[in-house]
């Protein structure tokens, strides 16, 4: 009960979905959609994000666009059970560190969840988001990150991201190393790490390379399947998942 109390408190109320990529490798569909809108089982992959976060009792959202802005719009106004505020980068792409800062007003001072518009996941046992607010701990940690092992994932083709220590501590992969820890799109953040940066062009891999450093940066397994569409035959994989989970 101590437990579940403490969870609850630690919860954000504030999110960000970062949702202004191009989707080149999801060309061709792409050509007349936002990656962001495209759908498995019939829904766009940025609600999957937008439910967990609404079941997770998020009141607002920032969600930065750029491509096809307008049908990111339009969508977007559809949902009536959160704030959903939109963090313009038409005139200029950010990448996900930039994309941020320029958020950083409307995040406001306290930790935020964190998560991609590309990627989602099928809970297991446990809710996922639940499961970073439990990790969380600010005195030790300046992010934490949910964490996919290679056997749960779903349309994922890389090499890894991190290593983990028992504790669920961080480090980068060395060279020519697998490793089969993978960030998950999902994770909670201070919103300090972003103050007092230029808005400009770079890549959320700064902060974890610098938290890493301070030993800061922390991340928890994931309970369930992970799902990244990252081409076109990720959807047919994506789409497969939810029937197999289905038949668990």
């Amino acid at each position: 009960m101590t437990v579940h109390t403490l969870t609850t408190r630690l919860k954000p109320k504030t999110a960000m979905i970062l949702a202004a990529g191009l989707g080149k490798r999801m060309r061709p569909i792409t050509s007349t959609m936002p990656k962001p809108l495209i759908e498995i089982r019939g829904r766009a992959l940025i609600d999957y994000g937008l439910d967990a976060l609404a079941r997770n009792g998020v009141e607002k959202v920032v969600v930065n666009v750029h491509y096809m802005a307008d049908l990111m719009r339009a969508h977007l106004r559809k949902r009536k059970d959160m704030e959903i505020v939109i963090s313009d980068e038409t005139d200029q792409l950010l990448d996900s560190g930039g994309g941020i800062v320029k958020a950083l007003p409307d995040l406001g001072s306290e930790p935020f969840y964190l998560l991609n518009a590309d990627t989602f996941w099928i809970d297991g046992y446990r809710d996922n988001l639940d499961l970073l607010a439990e990790l969380w701990d600010p005195a030790r940690m300046d992010v934490s990150l949910l964490i996919a092992e290679m056997r749960q994932a779903t349309g994922y083709d890389g090499n890894g991201d991190f290593t983990m220590d028992p504790s669920g501590r961080l480090t980068r992969v060395p060279e020519r190393v697998v490793s089969p820890f993978i960030y998950a799109g999902g994770a909670i953040m201070k919103p300090e790490l972003f103050e007092g940066r230029a808005v400009e062009r770079f890549s959320l891999n700064r902060i974890f390379d610098e938290t890493i450093e301070a030993e800061r940066l922390y991340g928890v397994r994931l309970d369930g399947v992970w799902i990244t569409v990252g081409t076109p035959p990720a959807i047919k994989l994506a789409e497969e998942a939810f029937v197999a989970s289905a038949a668990a």
